[in-house]
């Protein structure tokens, strides 16, 4: 049997004067987001110095750096050092977040259009996004938007030909094999099925949302009159009562 973990390389390139970037190739897509999560932890918390922040995406980590401590070859001299084959633990997350959603209407306004791209009615494509707890991979623009793995459909979701100038907050959203829930108004080119009544964007916390790669979402439907009820209600994770 192959060792998947011998496969998993990285690369590292200059990215300016002031950052690095790392990516981090493998057979396997959730070794390597593994991987890659794990060494933002490492350089989060202290791993090289106290300078250098980590953002992490699918399969590659920008790492900044304050020029006058370091240069970008010592950066990357520590990271080469680090070890990409050790443990499977380190990604940060590991927590459940409920998200209420009304879907289709003009919360939904492209519910019936994704129903009919994947060959199922409306009432299965919502059985679908609402299946399992999909992982949070990333953090996207903007203001820290959940990307997450996308439902079932089997084929990708095409985006719009030309993107919405403003999708509300809240906005639950499909495009190729990824879900997004959008935190604030934003112009969006993603297929909007859906919306939360949760609010999500944090102003009195160091984090601007309440969760994080690693963390999981189980999408809840909910019709007009719970939305009505749940409207301003803090995001959170299930366990926080």
């Amino acid at each position: 049997m192959t060792d998947t973990r011998a496969a998993t390389t990285m690369s590292i390139s200059p990215c300016g004067d002031a950052a690095v970037r790392v990516a981090v190739d493998g057979d396997d897509t959730d070794r390597v987001w593994t991987a890659v999560h794990r060494l933002a932890g490492w350089l989060n918390h202290g791993g090289i110095h106290p300078t250098v922040t980590a953002v992490p995406t699918y399969d590659a980590v920008l790492v900044e750096f304050d020029p006058y401590y370091s240069t970008g070859e010592e950066i990357a001299s520590h990271i080469r050092s680090w070890d990409i084959t050790a443990g499977e633990g380190g990604a940060a997350g590991g927590g459940v977040i409920d998200v209420p959603v009304l879907f289709g209407g003009e919360a939904g306004p492209d519910l019936e259009w994704v129903a009919d791209v994947v060959g199922h009615p409306v009432p299965k494509v919502i059985d679908l996004v609402c299946a399992g707890e999909p992982l949070i991979r990333c953090l996207g623009g903007p203001a820290a938007s959940a990307m997450t793995d996308g439902p079932d459909f089997g084929v990708p979701i095409p985006r719009l030909a030309t993107p919405r100038l403003r999708v509300p907050p809240g906005a639950v959203s499909v495009a190729g094999r990824q879900t997004v829930i959008g935190p604030v108004a934003a112009p969006s080119g993603w297929r909007q099925i859906g919306r939360t009544p949760l609010d999500i964007l944090r102003t009195d916390t160091d984090a601007v949302v309440p969760y994080r790669p690693g963390d999981r979402v189980r999408f809840v439907a909910i019709d007009e009159t719970a939305y009505a009820e749940l409207l301003g209600t803090p995001m959170r994770y299930r366990h926080d009562d």
